[in-house]
């Protein structure tokens, strides 16, 4: 999530920290990237217990590097590392706001989650959002002022590196290869995901909207790139219709995603919630249409009828009638393809995104009286 911005924050004279869960990745990342971590285990879901040892390791980390600015993000990781900071007494407090999770919850859950946003928001001096839309659901929703909250240039946590997707002969050879290999023909028009295998990822209408497609249709085939995660499971009718399906072809989980966007014709993300979608900013980097649901973070993520197509959210019909419109007409998925580019290239490029970071730091510190160029970023992301 973080590729390539924290090193940029060092080279513009940050020292950055990491506090996360322990994850096997992370060796790999830290050193990538030159920035200290230290690994406390903090649980995705509530608990109680672990979550009180975790913040009392948080406050004890704050109380002993004196941070001048703590970052937290995640709905776990943000509050504890709000509350921490607070009681620390760390002089500047930043709370990422990467989606709600709330959204698609009911009941009690909502209310807790409610009340965890409020807590972290409490405790931040400013609570960042990933898009516009999210930052307006946060207001509307009671959780924070919203003077107090802002989105940092054109939205997204990381932009996008548009030089990974403009591919070589090589690697478009490459992609040919990999997809006779999966069974899919050459004239195969390709609809592509990327994310989890879950409810709030849309993959039970996407599955049905693909049946609907195929059942006219016999040159489409459908990519999942991703893998099926018991938290929010899909129903076993659709993991059934999935491996059924000879044109359904799933991957599992994949580090480096690169490399399928050009097998894709177009990306389809029909998420129920979002912050500001990687995904969709990586099929624009890559020239691809993107057709999704009409959504937080996605609204923004995709401009309708530019970009793409939104429709509503959980509607099969239409989202088979928006796939179906860019598999008829390949003049108009090479349009909107171009015209996702160009968008990336002006406002997503992760250089400008990581510049508006720095900039954020930098106007933080100067209201402090620090001076920039030694100013502490402390990044906090809940890997559990």
């Amino acid at each position: 999530m973080l590729v390539g911005q924290l090193a940029f924050l060092r080279r513009q004279g940050f020292e950055v920290v990491i506090i996360c869960s322990p994850d096997g990745a992370l060796d790999e990342f830290t050193q990538r990237e030159g920035v200290v971590v230290y690994p406390v285990k903090m649980n995705r879901e509530l608990s109680p217990l672990q979550d009180l040892v975790a913040l009392f390791h948080l406050y004890r980390l704050f109380a002993r590097l004196k941070p001048q600015i703590v970052n937290a993000g995640t709905p776990k990781a943000g509050l504890l590392g709000m509350i921490a900071a607070l009681l620390a007494f760390v002089p500047i407090r930043i709370y990422t706001l990467r989606g709600l999770r709330l959204e698609t919850t009911r009941g009690w859950k909502r209310r807790l989650l409610q009340t965890t946003e409020k807590i972290a928001s409490a405790c931040s001096h400013q609570v960042l959002c990933n898009s516009e839309s999210l930052r307006q659901l946060y207001v509307q929703l009671g959780l924070a002022k919203h003077a107090k909250t802002t989105v940092l240039a054109a939205g997204s946590g990381n932009g996008v590196d548009g030089a990974r997707f403009q591919f070589t002969k090589d690697q478009l050879k490459q992609a040919q290869i990999n997809r006779a290999k999966m069974g899919i023909a050459r004239d195969c028009r390709v609809i592509g995901f990327v994310g989890r295998l879950t409810k709030d990822k849309g993959i039970i209408e996407l599955v049905e909207a693909f049946e609907q497609i195929a059942a006219k249709n016999s040159s489409v085939h459908l990519l999942l790139i991703g893998g099926f995660e018991p938290g929010d499971a899909i129903p076993e009718s659709t993991v059934n219709a999935i491996a059924k399906n000879s044109r359904i072809s799933v991957t599992g989980l994949v580090l480096d995603t690169t490399l399928y966007y050009s097998q894709f014709d177009l990306v389809v993300l029909p998420s129920y919630r979002e912050g500001f979608p990687n995904v969709a900013l990586e099929a624009a980097a890559a020239a691809l249409p993107v057709v999704g649901y009409r959504a937080t973070g996605t609204v923004d993520a995709v401009q309708d009828g530019i970009t793409g197509r939104l429709v509503p959210i959980g509607c099969v019909e239409s989202l088979a009638d928006a796939i179906q419109e860019f598999i008829d007409d390949p003049e108009l998925s090479r349009r909107y393809g171009k015209a996702g580019r160009r968008r990336v290239d002006k406002s997503f490029l992760r250089e400008k995104v990581w510049q508006a970071w720095a900039d954020c730091y930098r106007q933080h510190l100067k209201k402090q009286g620090c001076e920039p160029s030694i100013g502490t970023v402390e990044r906090h992301c809940d890997a559990a």
